[in-house]
């Protein structure tokens, strides 16, 4: 992918806990299109980092386990060209942003809600597998897809 000329684009990946779905995003965001967006992500609330989300990335070859859970209100200040919502709970409770920031939803199911009767560990990691590869197709249209929707 070839370099966006000026500053690129920053987005914000929001979610409910900041444990799973938006930290997928953030670190596909980070090794697929780092030279043309710089991806951030926050939950309502923080938390923590899922270790199955750790062990799924992994999988897909990126280390998310540095990352941190973290809440939008640390991101004060930040203008962020796109908050873009991954559950219902954070596109109902998405905070207020300078009007420059779009907003999007794009949602996706919550994978230890899927897995949580889940009969085994390998049942269970079948589902945060599913989620992380529709984020990973999801990230891969991005800047793109977003400035159709401008």
């Amino acid at each position: 992918m070839k370099k966006i000329l000026g500053n690129p684009l920053k987005i914000l990946f929001l979610c409910t806990g900041n444990s799973c779905r938006s930290q997928m995003a953030e670190g596909f965001a980070r090794h697929l299109i780092g030279n043309t967006v710089s991806a951030y992500s926050a939950g309502i609330d923080a938390k923590g980092l899922d270790p199955y989300a750790v062990q799924v990335m992994k999988e897909s070859g990126i280390d998310i386990s540095n990352q941190h859970s973290k809440t939008v209100g640390e991101f004060t200040g930040v203008e962020f060209d796109y908050c873009i919502t991954l559950c219902g709970h954070a596109e109902e409770s998405c905070p207020v942003f300078p009007a420059k920031t779009k907003i999007i939803h794009r949602g996706f199911d919550d994978p230890p809600k899927l897995a949580a009767n889940a009969k085994n560990k390998q049942e269970k990691i079948t589902h945060y597998r599913r989620i992380r590869d529709e984020i990973r197709k999801y990230i891969e249209t991005l800047p793109a897809s977003l400035k159709q929707k401008i």
